[in-house]
């Protein structure tokens, strides 16, 4: 189930990391503003990966977590479908912290805590070639031609990706 989550909530990026800029100037924003919106990100996504992630974790535990990390991914695609406005930009962009650093430290601490350690690096490989890697490179393809035929509105699809690893996520709580 980790492997589906993972695989849903972090494939999702992939039409953001193709298409988000195109879209933001494309509906008037400057390349100053979506290079300041676009480091909000990164940002966000060093913070939780050395400060504030493992704590989350830690009070959530890893199951929970994960059902945070899909919904902040829904919550994130949508707005993202719906407007390109600077304001919105800036509050949900700070969200990949927990749709891509969140998700991915409960994803390996689950991985400790059920996979025995002989098998570890399996567990790994397996997690970043198929949720991370093989997700990814599907999706990327699949983005030229959602963005293509529905515009901004392939973010919706995206979301729609995070609602199934939301539910996903939910049920394989503990």
């Amino acid at each position: 189930q980790i492997l589906v989550i993972a695989a849903l909530v972090l494939g999702s990026h992939a039409l953001h990391d193709s298409f988000g800029v195109i879209r933001w100037t494309t509906a008037g924003m400057s390349a100053g503003t979506a290079g300041f919106i676009w480091s909000e990100s990164v940002a966000a996504e060093v913070l939780v990966f050395f400060l504030i992630g493992p704590r989350i974790i830690d009070r959530l535990g890893a199951s929970n977590t994960l059902v945070l990390s899909a919904a902040a991914g829904v919550l994130r695609w949508t707005v993202m479908a719906l407007t390109a406005a600077p304001f919105a930009m800036a509050l949900v962009e700070p969200l990949h912290g927990f749709t891509f650093a969140l998700l991915h430290l409960a994803c390996m601490r689950v991985l400790a805590r059920i996979v025995p350690p002989r098998w570890a690096a399996t567990a790994q490989a397996l997690y970043g070639t198929v949720a991370i890697g093989l997700s990814a490179a599907v999706l990327t393809v699949a983005s030229g031609a959602l963005y293509a035929r529905f515009g901004a509105a392939s973010f919706g699809i995206m979301a729609g990706l995070c609602a199934l690893g939301l539910l996903a996520a939910i049920f394989a709580r503990d």
